[in-house]
């Protein structure tokens, strides 16, 4: 439970728990360099933020994070964020005994360094979606979408879109193959959403490892049919570079492979 940020080659890995969760928080930021596969603790200076964990993190130039942002927003964990180039959004999250409501959502305004309250508007049929915490998110391009999470009482299966210049939420006819929260999710840029992970009972502390997708958007012919034909050739992955050029498939989708 720690954010983690890619910077160019480094994977930045910043505080987080170890188990039981919350009794042994870190503040150090370890970094790995993907490319040669080695880890090392960053040396830092100044003074070290609280040892915290459930933060999330991202990347920017000095200019975009000024020390406000971190000082007047609400106190709250296992939220999530979205962006638009001007704006830093933060989507539900809570406390341990709360859960934070979507019908407005806090933005950080990065031209005037100020914190805004956005009034979002309802689906026009079920309202807002419920108030959540330990939810995803993901984005593509203006349109943000949240699944899963826990509102103290149930886990959350539904899936919400957010549309960043109307702030309209509209909820989606599917829903997750099973509730969860504490789970991961990433979008592809084709627009397909992969959710990971989580908890699925809270009673049990029951977790799974399955892996789900769903796509977001109308995927193209060519996605289509590149989902095809790795379902029915596996093995594509094996074959070489001169092998698989020679088979006609283009050097995009060579590059995807390896």
């Amino acid at each position: 439970s720690l954010p983690v940020v890619l910077h160019g080659n480094n994977l930045l890995v910043f505080g987080g728990t170890g188990i039981p969760f919350g009794e042994s928080n870190g503040n150090d930021i370890h970094v790995c360099n993907v490319k040669y596969k080695r880890w090392a603790l960053l040396s830092c200076r100044g003074k070290k933020p609280n040892r915290i964990y459930g933060q999330v993190g991202s990347t920017g130039k000095p200019q975009e994070a000024p020390k406000s942002l971190l000082c007047s927003s609400p106190e709250l964990y296992r939220h999530e964020i979205a962006h638009d180039g001007q704006r830093i959004y933060i989507l539900g999250g809570g406390t341990s005994w709360t859960a934070y409501s979507l019908d407005k959502i806090h933005a950080y305004n990065l031209e005037t360094n100020t914190w805004e309250e956005i009034t979002t508007k309802p689906h026009e049929k079920v309202g807002f979606p419920a108030a959540r915490r330990c939810h995803s998110c993901v984005q593509t391009e203006n349109d943000v979408f949240i699944c899963g999470g826990y509102n103290g009482e149930v886990i959350l299966g539904d899936v919400w879109k957010l549309n960043l210049q109307t702030f309209q939420w509209v909820k989606l006819p599917a829903a997750m193959p099973e509730p969860v929260y504490f789970h991961c999710a990433a979008v592809t840029p084709a627009g397909c959403m992969y959710v990971h992970g989580g908890v699925v009972n809270i009673h049990e502390n029951k977790r799974t490892g399955s892996l789900f997708k769903m796509w977001l958007v109308v995927p193209s012919l060519l996605e289509l049919c590149w989902e095809k034909l790795l379902e029915s050739f596996p093995h594509l992955a094996t074959l070489s570079r001169s092998q698989l050029l020679h088979l006609g498939l283009t050097q995009g989708l060579v590059e995807r492979l390896k």
